[in-house]
């Protein structure tokens, strides 16, 4: 087992499909813009809200930078909503907590929201939670600078560490960083998609995590 394991939070942790669907349909609706379904949604995940928002209005001819912020704004006070963890995460935590282990959120959610998710439904099981804050100097994933930010402040440079997702960023970002990854595959993802783009560890379910 390792000493330390950072998580990604969208589709690792939380299934946050619904809200953020609910959040780009929103913003779609304000522009007069045909609304998303949850699978087009999810197709869109990965790479952070303007890419989510810029691939949600497609051709629409949208201020990127107004939809974006409309939808930080909404978002911000309906991500709680219908989001949850996976069935068996909050199980997984627990005993990794039992065991002493160090966890850490590291995720491409912007920073208010990533740490507001992990209080509401991790407040004790989680040590620490980064997100996106790029107008703070810490780049998005795959860049490591969260990574190492979540490392220096768990004070868990000389432990075994592991970085657990479900996207191809995440097995990068793993990459970069100089550590192993286990992608999940009750994610945004399929198994034959992560493994064309690096992936060599899967888990089926929460526990399987504690076999590595």
């Amino acid at each position: 087992m390792f000493d330390t394991y950072i998580f990604d939070l969208d589709g690792t942790l939380l299934d946050t499909l619904e809200d953020l669907t609910d959040a780009v349909n929103y913003v779609l609706e304000k522009n007069g813009l045909p609304m998303r379904t949850k699978e087009e949604v999810r197709s869109f995940i990965g790479n952070g809200i303007q890419k989510l928002m810029e691939r949600a209005i497609g051709t629409g001819n949208v201020d990127l930078r107004q939809a974006v912020a409309c939808f930080k704004e909404y978002y911000l006070s309906h991500s709680a909503v219908k989001t949850k963890p996976y069935e068996g995460i909050i199980e997984l935590l627990q005993e990794l907590k039992r065991q002493g282990k160090k966890t850490a959120i590291v995720s491409n959610k912007v920073d208010d929201a990533t740490k507001k998710l992990s209080k509401i439904y991790f407040a004790d099981l989680i040590d620490v939670a980064y997100g996106a804050n790029e107008e703070g100097g810490f780049r998005r994933k795959p860049a490591t600078d969260c990574v190492e930010l979540a490392i220096e402040k768990l004070n868990a440079k000389n432990t075994s560490i592991v970085y657990i997702g479900d996207s191809e960023l995440d097995i990068q970002t793993a990459i970069n960083a100089g550590m192993p990854s286990i992608s999940v595959l009750w994610g945004f993802k399929d198994e034959d998609f992560l493994k064309a783009n690096g992936g060599t560890n899967f888990v089926k379910a929460p526990k399987e995590i504690l076999n590595f």
